[in-house]
């Protein structure tokens, strides 16, 4: 009777014990189903975070590539197959479709780059030129033999000597004139009985042989016979060129004195022919000379001359300047400084920002947060330092007019990339099957390599640097050893790599050369 109780008990122990096990089974399980999602979905992207993001910058890198071989792009860090270096990542927010950059602060400090801002401003192009003193030709005088005669005395006898006005220069003995003056002469002393008109017609005589009123005047007075005549400077200045000699034969009209007037002189200036529509006649100029120190000649252009020099390609304006004290001569320098015509306001830049082709002009923009933008412009005048800018900025833009070369190549680097990077992408694209050719030094011959230290490969476009080739599979020992001096050439396979072709010593004929190629 006892025992009934006891197995009763046992019983219930038993089944309680099971239906606590089950249940805790049946929790386990649905535990790990509930949580079995949410683990994977937390270390999925852990996983990828930590692959593709830059854990020095915590910035995602969209790929690494070997700067050398822009065209190919790796999934992993790593040292480059091309060159000795490490592949070099490309961060998502560098890449740019506009074909923008971007700089952290720390590298635009260490490439020293500083930006401008776009101004509106009134430019006044100065125009300068050199030139040099000559006569005024304007203010030039040429003294003539009135009559035919012999000069019988020189007052001046040498070029370049300095005249007044009124000045004697020579005397002339006419034989012409004896004759018309006794026909006067004895005209006059008839009196009343000398037929009517003969005195006027005596002296209408003397002025057809070349005697001016004051002559004919003097031989009134005297009553004598003048047959000498003394030539006078009709202007004060210097001669410029002598012809008469005491005892020469002179034609009436004969020259005998050039005379050039100093009151003001001419400054031909050679503008150049870039700058020449900068230039008007009237212009007002100021002039200097290193003759004279400290002296500021004002004057105006008086002419632009229309005729381009062939062999300095500049223009010959023409500039009359005021010659107090008959301070300026002809044949010294002068520096011409022209005032420019009034102009509108434009957008200016500084020139060293200005990046010139010679096809185009470029300046480098700040977007701000780092990043830069190439944007072409169309320029105008240029002084002082400052360029016109006519199309492409607006006011208030930054520029860069430090260091913007550096992130001009860098730009253009990124714009090859892309293209490479989008024909590499093309089903019908292949690897090109030229071969280049170099000349180096080998640095260490591999089983699957040789390094060599090569000279620049204009092919393509490498400058001189240390890399390694790759040998072919089943290529005959090459006939070279470390340190030999030797030209090779190569190509690049269709993985990207580049394997030699052919190679040997500088100085070895090409019957000698074993090709690396299987064959």
């Amino acid at each position: 009777m006892k025992l009934k109780p006891i197995v009763i008990a046992a019983l219930l122990v038993a089944v309680v014990g099971a239906g606590g096990y089950g249940l805790y089974h049946l929790g386990m399980q649905n535990g790990m189903k509930m949580s079995a999602p949410m683990g994977s979905a937390a270390s999925g992207p852990k996983t990828q975070v930590d692959q593709n993001t830059d854990p020095a910058t915590g910035r995602k890198v969209l790929y690494w590539h070997d700067p050398m071989v822009p065209g190919q792009k790796f999934d992993k860090p790593g040292k480059s197959p091309f060159m000795d270096m490490e592949l070099v990542p490309v961060y998502a927010d560098e890449v740019s479709d506009d074909g923008s950059v971007s700089i952290s602060p720390r590298v635009q400090q260490n490439l020293g780059i500083r930006v401008a801002e776009v101004t509106s401003e009134t430019l006044a192009p100065t125009v300068e030129a050199v030139g040099s003193v000559a006569y005024n030709e304007r203010n030039a005088e040429l003294v003539q033999a009135r009559a035919e005669g012999y000069v019988e005395r020189l007052f001046v006898r040498a070029p370049l000597d300095p005249v007044k006005k009124g000045q004697a220069l020579a005397a002339l003995y006419v034989p012409d004139w004896v004759a018309a003056q006794e026909e006067y002469l004895a005209a006059r002393k008839m009196g009343p009985s000398a037929p009517g008109g003969l005195v006027d017609a005596s002296r209408q005589r003397m002025r057809l042989a070349g005697m001016t009123e004051d002559q004919i005047g003097r031989v009134t007075d005297s009553g004598r016979v003048q047959p000498r005549i003394t030539i006078s400077a009709p202007i004060s200045g210097v001669v410029s060129e002598l012809t008469a000699r005491e005892g020469m034969t002179v034609s009436s009209g004969a020259p005998l004195f050039k005379l050039n007037g100093l009151a003001t002189v001419w400054v031909n200036a050679n503008v150049p022919e870039s700058l020449a529509s900068h230039v008007r006649p009237g212009a007002l100029v100021e002039a200097r000379t290193t003759a004279l120190p400290g002296l500021v000649l004002k004057g105006k252009v008086s002419a632009i001359l229309p005729e381009v020099d062939p062999t300095t390609r500049t223009l010959n304006a023409r500039v009359e300047l005021a010659n107090p004290g008959n301070k300026l001569v002809p044949g010294m320098f002068a520096t011409v400084n022209f005032t420019p015509a009034a102009r509108t306001a434009a957008l200016t830049v500084p020139s060293e920002s200005l990046i010139r082709t010679g096809k185009r002009s470029v300046v480098m923009v700040s977007l701000g947060d780092g990043k830069f933008k190439p944007v072409e412009v169309e320029t105008g005048v240029e002084t002082n330092g400052r360029t016109e800018i006519v199309k492409g900025l607006e006011a208030g833009q930054q520029v860069v007019v430090s260091g913007q070369f550096l992130i001009d190549s860098e730009s253009s680097l990124r714009a090859t990339e892309t293209r490479l990077g989008d024909a590499g992408a093309s089903p019908e694209a292949k690897p090109a099957d030229a071969t280049h050719r170099g000349e180096g030094k080998i640095e260490s011959i591999q089983k699957e390599e040789i390094t060599i230290s090569h000279g620049p490969v204009p092919s393509v476009q490498w400058p001189a640097m240390t890399m390694g080739f790759k040998v072919p599979a089943g290529a005959a020992p090459y006939p070279v050893a470390v340190g030999d001096s030797v030209s090779f050439r190569f190509k690049q396979t269709k993985d990207g790599a580049y394997e030699i072709v052919d190679i040997s010593k500088i100085g070895q004929s090409n019957m000698g050369t074993m090709k690396g190629s299987k064959k």
